[in-house]
Parts: C-alpha cells; sequence; structure tokens
C-alpha cells in the first residue's frame, strides 16, 4: 500500500483520511493541518522523509505562475526544501493539466456555455491554468488577486494586464510570509466578511480557491456555478444555504470529498515512481487519462429541495 500525506497549514478541523485504490494500487491518503504553523509544518516533512512515498503540500503554494514566468514563495520552498528523500509537491504540476479539463468537463459534460460568461477568478496566480482556459473559452475573466489576497480594490479584467502586474509585484510579495495575503489555520474557519459584493453580484461562475472565495463571501450567491478545489461537507452545506446552483469540484471525490490538487498530485507520483522533477506534463496527462478522473459535481439547487443530486467521479 502506498502512503500518501498531505502537510496543510490550513486548520486541522478540515483533516480527513481516505483509502482509495488507482490502477489497481491502494492507497492510503491522509491530510494533516498544522493550524497556520509553519515551523511545525517543516517539522513534520522532515519527520515523514523517507517514511511515506509522497507529500503533498496543501494551504500553501511553492510555485505560482503568470504567462510563462514562475514566481517561487519563499515559505513554500523551506517546506520543498525540508525532505531529502520523498517527493513533495504543491499540486502546481498538476494544475495546468488537471484544472483546463475542468472548464472544459464545465463546457462539454454539463453543457454552460462560457462565451461572454460574467466570471470571478478569485486568484489566478495559484490557478493560471483555469484562468487562461477560460478567457480562451471566451469568458469575461475578472482577475481578483490583488483584490482577495491584498485586500486591495484593483479589480483586472484583462490577461496580458495581469501578466504585466504579477511580473512587477510578485517578486517582493513573494518574500512575505505566506499568511501576509492567504487565510491559514484557524484563519479558515472564521466566517466570511462580506467585502466587495459587487463583484461576487455580476459574476455568474465564482472561481479559483475556495479560501480565497470565502473570505469575503456575502450571504447571497443566488443561481450562481462555483468551480472551486477543495470543499469539505460543511462547505457544500453552506455553499447551498447560500443558492449557489452548481458546484464543481476540480478533484474527484475520495472517500466522501474532495482533496487538493496536491494530493492528487502526490498518488500521480508515487504511481509512477519518480521524482516530481524527472515527470513530464504529458506523463501527468497519460496517467489521468487512464485513471479518467472527473471533477465532483454536486447540483445544490435539487439537493436544496430535498431532492437527489449526482456526482460525478
Amino acid at each position: 500500500m502506498k502512503r500518501i500525506i498531505s502537510i496543510s497549514l490550513g486548520s486541522s478541523t478540515r483533516d480527513h483520511h481516505a483509502r482509495v485504490t488507482l490502477l489497481g494500487e491502494e492507497f492510503d491518503i491522509m491530510r494533516s493541518g498544522v493550524d497556520g504553523k509553519l515551523d511545525t509544518a517543516i517539522a513534520k516533512v522532515r519527520e515523514l522523509d523517507g517514511k511515506v512515498d509522497a507529500i503533498g503540500l496543501g494551504g500553501i503554494d511553492v510555485y505560482l505562475y503568470a504567462g510563462t514566468k514562475r514566481y517561487a514563495l519563499r515559505d513554500g520552498l523551506r517546506l520543498l526544501e525540508a525532505a531529502k528523500i520523498t517527493p513533495v509537491v504543491d499540486g502546481s504540476g498538476l494544475k495546468n493539466t488537471l484544472e483546463r479539463e475542468a472548464v472544459r468537463f464545465v463546457q462539454e459534460e454539463l453543457g454552460v456555455d462560457l462565451h461572454g460568461k460574467n466570471v470571478l477568478m478569485v486568484s489566478a496566480l495559484d490557478r493560471f491554468g483555469m484562468a487562461q482556459a477560460l478567457v480562451d473559452a471566451g469568458a469575461d475573466v475578472l482577475f481578483g488577486d490583488f483584490i482577495f489576497a491584498l485586500d486591495l480594490d484593483k479589480p483586472v479584467r484583462d490577461l496580458k494586464t495581469f501578466e504585466e502586474m504579477a511580473e512587477k509585484y510578485l517578486p517582493d510579495a513573494c518574500k512575505l510570509p505566506f499568511q501576509f495575503f492567504y487565510p491559514t489555520g484557524r484563519k479558515q474557519e472564521q466566517p466570511p466578511e462580506p467585502k466587495y459584493p459587487q463583484y461576487y453580484d455580476e459574476a455568474e461562475i465564482l472561481a479559483g480557491d475556495f479560501h480565497f472565495m470565502r473570505r469575503y463571501m456575502p450571504d447571497r450567491l443566488d443561481g450562481k456555478i462555483v468551480l472551486t478545489n477543495t470543499v469539505t461537507d460543511a462547505d457544500v452545506e453552506d455553499l447551498r444555504r447560500r443558492g449557489v446552483a452548481t458546484l464543481v469540484t476540480t478533484t474527484p471525490d475520495f472517500g466522501g470529498r474532495s482533496f487538493g490538487t496536491n494530493v492528487v498530485q502526490a498518488a500521480l507520483v508515487a504511481l509512477l515512481g519518480k521524482h516530481s522533477d524527472e515527470i513530464e506534463a504529458a506523463e501527468y496527462e497519460h496517467v489521468l487519462h487512464e485513471l479518467n478522473l472527473r471533477p465532483r459535481v454536486i447540483e445544490l439547487s435539487s439537493f436544496a429541495q430535498g431532492d437527489n443530486f449526482t456526482t460525478s467521479s
């Protein structure tokens, strides 16, 4: 049995454990939150090094992308470098593939015409593949990175402008503690503080990291589609109460909930039996095709009325 552990800077209340079979291999998958304590996360990575098949890093990115440029976060690198034997991944190696596929899925499998749709992309830097795919599909995308990460009312609606701003600000921003612009630990449990409601109201689709999305989420999100990553049962119930029509998570259901992209990448690394630096994008695509992993879909409007809802996994 292969062991995968995700060390997350997020809240320990979101921990989860599952056993799944992938291509005939059994996997024991665990998410372990450290409540925002970076030093504890580093110590856990060191402790697990050489004892598990792969380690995922949750609640933090090592690399952010804009266009063809990659930016490394100081704190993310500290975690990555804490392991000397076991492969450590943050999910970025899969996001470009898996999350582009999720956009295609929304169009072709769910029948949502994205052309002209107003999309609020709460954070494009950690999901540039998704952002680019939405733009390529003809959606009108608002890039909310500066709004939701830095609390600056600077909406950006053009991909080239967004890339130029990222090139200007990211080299310095990457040196800051990750907690400066991303909710970690117990902050993830605090209720949303509605802010910038106009950007939520005008959007037909909310896309990107769930914690960024939730941070300033208004009370009502009636009829909207949410395209995001990891959610718990409590998150699903909260979105239902707010009136969301459809929830799509880019990763499938493992043991009753969606794990982060870092977990899926860690599992694929373990399947391929290589260090992540040795794996080409085409190899990930090949294994994903073999696994036939599909986004998880929950029709919340039907669920809200007490009907059965459907999932794809």
